[in-house]
């Protein structure tokens, strides 16, 4: 969605602040260099992407020493498309890489001491060879691999979310528009979401939409109707929606690798009283969580405003997790803050400006089988938040009203 007539996201802007903000993590930490296989993180560090499969592989890498580039190590033919398309990372830093996919050609090969004995050259080049290693996520077989090479190896996850937490302008509006695209997939939904639907074909056109939209990647789609809506089964089925029925979905998909996670709640042609009233109770958990919202406020003073586990039919908090909660928002699903009573009361997280993170509430009816589910997306500004989520969500919303 780029015009030459208006400046809107500014991809050369967006890569530099990236690197920028990883950067200054990297300097603040007691690390010489960090290793990211997580995807998220190489797409923050090199800006590259080839594709929704990769995610699951550990087969794309990338570096970042201090006072360097990064250098990517990418799929086969993948590197030479990047030495050609992504001028930002200069060609020598563009290389192919392949440790194994996930033990499929075993370690006894030697891919990854080879792997390891390159990168630790690069790190004697740049002087940090005898600083720690931060790794995000990484098979054990390279950790060893990494430690028979002479490198301290320690966790670098915290210093990439430590990055990532605050987003930019461009951040934000690419944000906007992952919603904006959901905001459209929930106009669909309220329009075929009739008795004789099912679940699955209900995922099935929204995935189809927010494709032809523009979505890189529909992650996930819950679709959870009647009786399966207490407790929350966090998927879809072949359900098939009858009259009266409570409905709720979340869609999370992703516009140029920026997330969404957003809820909404529907009944299929009339509403009860007990329905509605665990609507109203959801929405004003999340109403009083957004008030809260703005830059110095801690994550237990959010959680603390919604109920206790025991307060709405589970054991502990552990049970519950999930329900009553907020989530960072960005390359990655669950960024910081993670606001809930599991863990904000005893941990707290300052909340900053320029944070996105969705809050989403959930409210079983008195009926037993129905549930109210609701999901907003902020971003904090120097006063307070904007919602960037904008399908109705003030009441709830009967599809198809007869």
């Amino acid at each position: 969605m780029a015009v030459d007539f208006e400046v809107r996201v500014d991809f050369d802007r967006l890569r530099r602040y990236r690197l920028e903000r990883a950067r200054a993590a990297l300097e603040a930490s007691e690390l010489g260099a960090l290793l990211c296989f997580d995807v998220n993180n190489v797409r923050y560090l090199t800006s590259t992407q080839i594709g929704e499969w990769v995610r699951d592989k550990v087969c794309r890498y990338a570096l970042l020493a201090r006072g360097q580039e990064p250098v990517l190590w990418d799929f086969g033919s993948a590197a030479k498309h990047h030495r050609l398309y992504a001028p930002w990372l200069a060609p020598e830093r563009s290389r192919a890489g392949m440790l194994g996919l996930r033990g499929s050609v075993a370690p006894e090969a030697g891919l990854m001491d080879r792997a390891a004995a390159e990168i630790r050259a690069l790190l004697e080049e740049a002087g940090v060879a005898d600083q720690p290693i931060g790794l995000d996520i990484a098979e054990l077989p390279m950790v060893f691999a990494l430690q028979r090479a002479g490198l301290e190896v320690r966790d670098g996850q915290q210093v990439m979310l430590d990055a990532r937490q605050v987003k930019s302008r461009d951040e934000i509006a690419l944000l906007s528009t992952s919603a904006a695209l959901v905001d459209g997939a929930y106009q669909l939904i309220s329009e075929i979401l009739k008795p004789g639907v099912r679940e699955n074909e209900i995922v099935a056109q929204v995935n189809e939409f927010l494709y032809a939209q523009g979505s890189d990647d529909v992650e996930a789609i819950n679709a959870v109707s009647g009786e399966r809506c207490s407790p929350h089964p966090h998927n879809f089925s072949d359900r098939m929606i009858r009259p009266g029925d409570q409905a709720f979905f979340d869609i999370i998909q992703s516009y140029n690798g920026y997330r969404t996670c957003y809820y909404r709640t529907f009944c299929v042609g009339r509403a009860t009283t007990a329905q509605r009233d665990a609507y109203r109770r959801a929405r004003e958990w999340i109403d009083a969580a957004i008030e809260m919202v703005k830059p110095g406020v801690t994550t237990d003073q959010i959680a603390r405003l919604w109920p206790k586990a025991e307060e709405f039919g589970f054991a502990d908090e552990m049970e519950a997790f999930g329900l009553q909660f907020g989530h960072g928002l960005g390359l990655a699903l669950h960024e910081r803050p993670i606001v809930s009573r599991l863990n904000s009361l005893e941990h707290p997280v300052e909340i900053k400006e320029g944070m996105v993170f969705a809050l989403e509430t959930y409210c079983p009816a008195s009926d037993g089988v129905s549930a109210a589910r609701i999901e907003e997306e902020v971003v904090v500004t120097a006063s307070g938040c904007e919602v960037i989520t904008r399908f109705p969500a003030e009441e709830l919303f009967v599809a198809n009203a007869y």
